[in-house]
C-alpha cells in the first residue's frame, strides 16, 4: 500500500492521477496547506523541501521502501512500477517526453506563478496578474495547436496527457475565460471521462 501526502493544488492532482490510473493501491494523507502541514517535522523528514506531493512505498525497487517527491517523478515512476502509459514505440516515447517536459516547465511554471502570486506576492497589481495569467493561456495555446491534428500528446495516451491534465482541470475557468482552444477542451472531456481521472480529481471530496 502506497502512502501519498497530498493538497489540493494542480501537482497533488498529478499523484492522484498517477496512481488511480496505475491501478496502483494507495492510502491518502490530506495536508492542509493553510494550516502549514506540509511544514511539520513528520513530513519534512519525507520531503525536506516541504512541497507536496510526496508518496512512500513500501515495495520500492528491489523490494525495499522508497520515498519520492515531485509529481513528475511520481508519475513516471507509478507509469514504470505498472507497465504502462510509457509508448512502446520510440518515437512516440520521445514525443510523450517532450510534451511531459512542457508540462512539467512550461505550463506548470506558469501556473504555479499565478498560485504564488495570488498567495504571497507583496505588491498586486492588476496588470501583473493579467500578464502572468496571459502566460499561462499562452501555454495552452501550444498544447491546442498540438492537439489539433491528434488525440493525445504522443498519438496515444501516455504520462504526458496525466501530467497535463491537472494543470487543464484546475484553470478550466482561466482557459475558459480566453477563449477558442477547441481541441484542447475535446482532449480535456475525453480525459475527464476515464473512471480514474475521475476518481483522481474527486479525491479529496
Amino acid at each position: 500500500m502506497i502512502d501519498l501526502y497530498m493538497a489540493g493544488t494542480s501537482n497533488g492532482f498529478r499523484a492522484a492521477v498517477a496512481l488511480e490510473e496505475c491501478g496502483l493501491p494507495y492510502r491518502l494523507t490530506k495536508l492542509d496547506l493553510m494550516k502549514g502541514e506540509h511544514r511539520k517535522p513528520q513530513y519534512l523528514a519525507l520531503n525536506p523541501a516541504g512541497l507536496i506531493p510526496a508518496i512512500v512505498d513500501p515495495d520500492g525497487p528491489g523490494g525495499k521502501p522508497i520515498v519520492l517527491s515531485q509529481s513528475g517523478a511520481i508519475l513516471l515512476y507509478c507509469a514504470g512500477k505498472a507497465g504502462r502509459f510509457i509508448p512502446v514505440d520510440p518515437a512516440r516515447r520521445a514525443a510523450a517526453m517532450q510534451w511531459f517536459m512542457q508540462a512539467a516547465s512550461d505550463v506548470a511554471g506558469a501556473g504555479t506563478m499565478i498560485f504564488w502570486y495570488g498567495m504571497a506576492a507583496p505588491d498586486k497589481t492588476p496588470a501583473n496578474a493579467q500578464w502572468l495569467e496571459q502566460r499561462f493561456v499562452n501555454t495552452f495555446k501550444v498544447v491546442d495547436h498540438h492537439l489539433a491534428e491528434r488525440d493525445y500528446l504522443a498519438d496515444e495516451i501516455s504520462v504526458a496527457d496525466l501530467l497535463l491534465y491537472p494543470n487543464f482541470a484546475t484553470r478550466k475557468a482561466l482557459l475558459e475565460k480566453a477563449g477558442g482552444l477547441d481541441h484542447l477542451y475535446r482532449w480535456g472531456a475525453m480525459m475527464a471521462a476515464r473512471p480514474g481521472i475521475d476518481r483522481a480529481m474527486r479525491v479529496l471530496d
